[in-house]
């Protein structure tokens, strides 16, 4: 049976523009500028440069119904609306007033040879037969980005003989590893494993005591070495501890991943473009957006021309009214998105203005320990925007201070109560418990319930497991592991 009824729905929709500007303002830096140059390709109404910019008025939109529809005729088009004979000088349209000896801060990344290609160029300096040169530089393109050939080889030889047709042994295949790819530079590079790679660097140095010490202990007690194990090690080898001790700086100062050292390796080079800069001026601190956030753009002269064309012919073609039609759009369009591009610069200011307030203190003296409590909801009640917002402003952007280049998500923390009841940051803890580590005696390492004891005796009365969780937060080893001769 057919049933009337009436329902009644409150949905909440976002329109085109501000789903654009929730997008522009989650880029960071470098994802900006192609996100800009995009638009700029895609617009030809959009313009950027130093050229004058011409002024347009902002009710544009009133000319479409609510289906996007043209609802006007071209003659009905007001063309002074988008033409304006004022002429706005250059510094006006700049988000800021930069001088033109600014630094730009760009870094020239030379290209040079692969990790690998390296290697397989090292290979044109042996003598080989056909069959020997496959193996060799099949070997060397089974090399990870760390220097290390981690498969079994037996599987080599199976995909040797899948993959290049060549039948061969495990014996050939070791051997030739051995011979001629442990040779290759870098030192170590084509080891299965760390302690064949330490070994390898070792037996490349001009032999000494102390290096062939260390060659034995790392061939016939790895693992107590590993462990940190050292009266086992003196006990077994029956040296004195400052000959441990040596062989300890020796091996310390070998490479355990020979592959990542290569400068002229395959990994692109990533540099980090902060979006803002804080500095130290007078005792007062100073917040600046970077200049590459805040670009000139402005609506195309030869568009506005087109324009002022059309308003001065005295037969209009219906060629000529399409096209009028086609501009009108793309002018909308360019409006728009400068203006999402000048909304999206207030909102990073506002937003990194507030947090740097929030934290004042820290951004003084850039003592970790000064770093107050401080979640989404906290920068969000006082700029009155909405959390999500705030999170992509903080997890994509970074900021360039006096101590270093942040990212902004680190300056957030949750918060737990002290002795005093008294809330702190989690990251004041933990920068407190790395100067605990810092500072113990290596020889007799703390573990991670004296740890907890010694953080409760300072106000901070915390579990051991919360301990044990921030220092593998802070990559610290336990205590077996820090221990030092």
């Amino acid at each position: 049976m057919l049933k009337q009824s009436l329902q009644y729905k409150l949905l909440q929709k976002l329109s085109p523009q501000q789903i654009q500007l929730m997008k522009l303002i989650q880029l960071p830096t470098q994802a900006f500028e192609e996100r800009l140059k995009q638009e700029i390709e895609e617009n030809p109404a959009l313009d950027t440069g130093k050229d004058d910019a011409d002024a347009i008025d902002d009710d544009l939109s009133n000319e479409f119904d609510d289906t996007g529809n043209e609802k006007i005729e071209a003659e009905d088009i007001n063309i002074d609306e988008y033409l304006s004979d004022d002429e706005i000088p250059n510094y006006k349209t700049q988000a800021n007033n930069y001088s033109a000896d600014d630094e730009e801060k760009n870094v020239p990344y030379a290209s040079g040879t692969s990790f690998h290609q390296s290697l397989k160029n090292q290979l044109s300096t042996y003598s080989f037969n056909d069959e020997e040169f496959a193996i060799a530089e099949f070997l060397v393109g089974s090399i990870d980005d760390s220097g290390y050939i981690r498969r079994d080889i037996l599987d080599l030889v199976d995909d040797l003989a899948f993959t290049e047709n060549v039948f061969t042994t495990e014996e050939k295949v070791i051997s030739i590893l051995k011979k001629v790819v442990h040779t290759l530079d870098p030192i170590g590079v084509g080891a299965r494993d760390l302690k064949e790679c330490l070994i390898i660097q070792l037996k490349r140095k001009e032999k000494n005591k102390i290096r062939s010490l260390a060659i034995d202990i790392l061939e016939s007690a790895f693992d107590h070495f590993v462990k940190k194990h050292y009266k086992k090690l003196q006990e077994k080898f029956n040296i004195s501890e400052d000959e441990l001790k040596e062989v300890n700086k020796e091996i310390s100062k070998l490479n355990p991943k020979p592959g990542s050292s290569y400068a002229g390796n395959n990994k692109i080079a990533e540099q980090i473009v902060p979006d803002f800069s804080i500095k130290l001026i007078d005792g007062e601190l100073d917040l600046v957006l970077n200049s590459r956030n805040a670009p000139e753009l402005h609506i195309s002269r030869e568009y506005n021309n087109m324009l002022k064309g059309y308003q001065e012919a005295s037969v209009k073609s219906k060629s000529q009214k399409d096209a009028v039609f086609f501009i009108k759009q793309k002018l909308d369009s360019a409006k728009w998105f400068i203006d999402a591009i000048k909304q999206r610069q207030q909102t990073l200011l506002v937003t990194m203005n507030t947090i740097m307030h929030y934290q004042y203190e820290y951004f003084l003296t850039g003592d970790e320990r000064k770093l107050k409590p401080m979640i989404l909801k906290d920068i969000a009640d006082k700029i009155n925007m909405d959390v999500s917002t705030v999170s992509r402003v903080a997890n994509s952007k970074y900021v360039s201070t006096p101590y270093g280049t942040k990212l902004i998500k680190e300056f957030f923390s949750e918060s737990m109560k002290n002795d005093q009841g008294e809330d702190v940051s989690t990251k004041e803890i933990k920068k407190i418990l790395e100067t605990v580590i810092l500072e113990e005696n290596k020889k007799k390492p703390l573990t991670d319930e004296k740890l907890a004891a010694i953080l409760k005796e300072k106000g901070y009365p915390i579990a051991r497991r919360t301990v044990a969780k921030y220092r593998e937060q802070l990559d610290l080893p336990v205590a077996r592991l820090r221990k030092e001769i």
